[in-house]
Parts: C-alpha cells; structure tokens; sequence
C-alpha cells in the first residue's frame, strides 16, 4: 500500500484538535474534578516539581498516555482507561493536552483538556501541593 503524506504544521493540528474537543478553563475543570471527572496530570516530572501537584489528579506522563489510556490496550490502566467517564487533561500551558485529547478520542474515549493548563490554573488561583521533596 503506498501512502503520500499530507504536509501540515502544529498551528494546523492544534486548530483541528481544539474544533474536535472541549476545552475547559481552569475553574471548570476543577469543578468537573469535584464532580467525577477524570483529571491527569501529563506534565513532565521537572515542570510537576516546579509548579506542584494538583490535589487528586493521576500523573501520567505524556510521552505514555497513550499506553495507559487505549481500553483495549494491555498497558493500559484500568483505573483510567474509561470510557464512560470524562478524561480532562491538564498540562503546563494546554499545547500538548489539547493535541493529546484529540488522539484519546481515536480510542472512543470522552476526553477534553484545560484552557492555559497549570499556568492557568495557577493564574485562577487554584491551589497546587508541592511535590515531596
């Protein structure tokens, strides 16, 4: 099977993904958290000790998202891989999470992701733990 590829830049995909998914502000996502949703944390371990850790979000690092998060999957984790529960994603400023979001949705999975990421939570004054020393 011979495939052409499709030339397209990261602005291109970012547009596409943010018309695909929701797109919560912090706020929103911190109430959806209350309220059931799956919240993960995607961010690398040096931004998570820089900025903190948001209370109750699972840590999953991006680069194995997806591992973690195809159902069907056998790396997956069961206590995430859902598909009748909301998965909001949250990153350091909502580059990577909006682009992972739209890639979880291939997997038949309600996923979303957070507006500004920590950065906009931290500017919205929600509150952050520091990581353990």
């Amino acid at each position: 099977m011979d495939r052409v590829a499709t030339l397209t830049t990261v602005e291109e995909l970012r547009a596409e993904a943010e018309a695909e998914i929701d797109r919560l502000t912090p706020l929103e996502a911190h109430e959806a958290a209350k309220q059931g949703d799956i919240l993960i944390d995607i961010r690398p371990l040096e931004q998570r000790q820089r900025d903190g850790l948001i209370r109750g979000a699972a840590i999953v690092d991006r680069n194995i998202l997806e591992w973690r998060l195809d159902p069907n999957g056998a790396h997956r984790n069961p206590s995430l891989a859902h598909r009748d529960r909301r998965i909001v994603l949250i990153c350091n400023e909502g580059y990577q999470s909006v682009l992972a979001a739209a890639a979880l949705r291939r997997f038949g999975l309600d996923s979303c992701d957070v507006v500004d990421g920590v950065q906009g939570w931290m500017a919205a004054g929600l509150p952050l733990e520091p990581t353990a020393a």
